[in-house]
């Protein structure tokens, strides 16, 4: 039977059903979305799906709340949210609609959900505290979205509901945006492996565009490249490898006496004809040509 309704709960929103929602109104874009506490309302019914309300979990009815005790788990002992829930059951149907190919599909879903959905699952269930992340916990997702909602003394009856729409397309840009960023990478990592394989024993890499490289390295275990070179725009870039995503600490730095020059100076202080620029933090370089950024890059390993 077709989808005709989509029911949440009324009054203030949260990010789990605020997600879930992104993902129910793109598959189902022709369904009526109210928010209600309505218990005719939130009953189930085939043309129906109901989600953080409704004080059951299933799936087969179409209803996916978490607020009943028990609540739904994972299996690894971790509770749900209503978006975790959702995105369990229909996020390969989200993916597919956003084009992501079957090939990368599972591996997607697991990474979304591990990276995106189940935190929003931790928070939401008190099973994690926004203070790990420290001053930016104001700054999480859950907090920005939380921020979009009405103000206490705000008169409008319809206040919590307006507030709920106008913050729908923002939670929809970021899950998008989350799943555009994790097909590229799919798409890059068979870019990078390729050029990986290429370079051999070589501490310089070379990739035909900017992209995303770090999965493709670890994946490959090469840990003896050090820098990337990128063409941009008509110049060339030569870029360190940061050790993780949670340091600016490098592989290797570029050369000191490099730091912070630009154009004349950088060519004296280089040798390169054609040296552009370099970030006095030493992580990146410009040139204006493939030669040139390729002898830089020599002699940044040489330097070492």
């Amino acid at each position: 039977m077709t989808i005709e309704l989509l029911v949440t709960h009324s009054g203030g929103f949260h990010a789990d059903e605020l997600l879930s929602s992104v993902i129910l109104t793109s598959l189902f874009p022709t369904a009526d979305l109210q928010r209600s506490r309505d218990k005719q309302l939130i009953a189930p019914a085939p043309n129906k799906i109901i989600y953080d309300v409704g004080g059951a979990f299933d799936a087969g009815q179409q209803i996916f709340d978490h607020h009943q005790r028990p609540g739904p788990l994972r299996e690894d002992g971790e509770p749900y949210s209503s978006f975790g829930l959702i995105w369990a059951h229909y996020g390969r149907d989200y993916l597919r609609a956003m084009d992501v190919p079957e090939s990368d599909l599972e591996t997607i879903h697991d990474k979304f959900d591990k990276k995106f959905v189940l935190p929003i699952d931790q928070l939401d269930n008190g099973a994690m505290e926004p203070s790990v992340a420290g001053p930016l916990s104001i700054l999480t997702l859950p907090a920005l979205l939380g921020s979009l909602k009405p103000v206490f003394d705000d008169p409008s009856p319809t206040a919590d509901n307006d507030a709920f729409f106008a913050a729908l397309p923002i939670a929809r840009a970021f899950v998008e945006a989350q799943i555009r960023n994790l097909a590229a990478k799919a798409r890059a990592q068979s870019i990078v492996i390729e050029a990986i394989e290429k370079a051999g024993t070589s501490p310089i890499l070379e990739l035909p565009m900017g992209m995303p490289y770090r999965s493709a390295l670890d994946k490959m275990e090469a840990d003896h490249i050090l820098f990337v070179v990128t063409p941009r725009g008509a110049d060339w870039t030569l870029g360190g490898i940061k050790l993780s995503n949670d340091t600016f600490e490098q592989r290797a730095d570029l050369p000191a006496a490099w730091a912070g020059l630009t154009d004349a100076a950088l060519e004296e202080a280089s040798g390169v004809r054609g040296a552009k620029f370099c970030h006095n933090a030493r992580f990146i370089a410009v040139a204006d040509s493939r030669d040139a950024i390729l002898e830089m890059a020599a002699l940044a390993v040489k330097a070492l």
